[in-house]
């Protein structure tokens, strides 16, 4: 009975506040503002790490790569990018699929592929820097 008499004397905005239907809309809100903020610097790095390569030749990327501080933000970069992005088509796809099995099956997909494809780059530069 104690529960009902609060719950009653709550607005009904103050009984959603802060809680989407899956009850994580603030937590994914906050993931995809940090990883903008976290990709900013990087993104900036590695175009201006970019424009230093332009004309070196393949051993002298490598060895870029292969340099310890380069490797981790290259690691950094790939893993931020994929969670943004497969964060940000989640939002996309939740919002725009209807139908419930091709949601599941799209974001399914989605955070598969990208999984994937951040794990397959970032052993492609783990085994440039360690090979070297």
């Amino acid at each position: 009975m104690a529960e009902n008499s609060s719950h009653a004397l709550r607005t009904p905005l103050g009984r959603v506040r802060g809680l989407g239907s899956a009850r994580s809309g603030t937590h994914h809100w906050w993931m995809q503002r940090v990883t903008s903020i976290a990709l900013l610097p990087l993104t900036i790095w590695f175009v201006l790490s970019m424009i230093g390569l332009a004309g070196t030749t393949y051993l002298e990327t490598l060895l870029w790569i292969a340099t310890p501080l380069n490797a981790v933000l290259l690691v950094a970069l790939i893993l931020l990018t994929f969670h943004h992005m497969a964060a940000g088509l989640q939002v996309v796809i939740e919002d725009y699929v209807r139908n419930e099995f091709a949601r599941i099956a799209t974001l399914l997909v989605v955070k598969g592929g990208c999984a994937l494809l951040a794990l397959a780059c970032g052993f492609s530069v783990l085994r440039i820097a360690f090979a070297l």
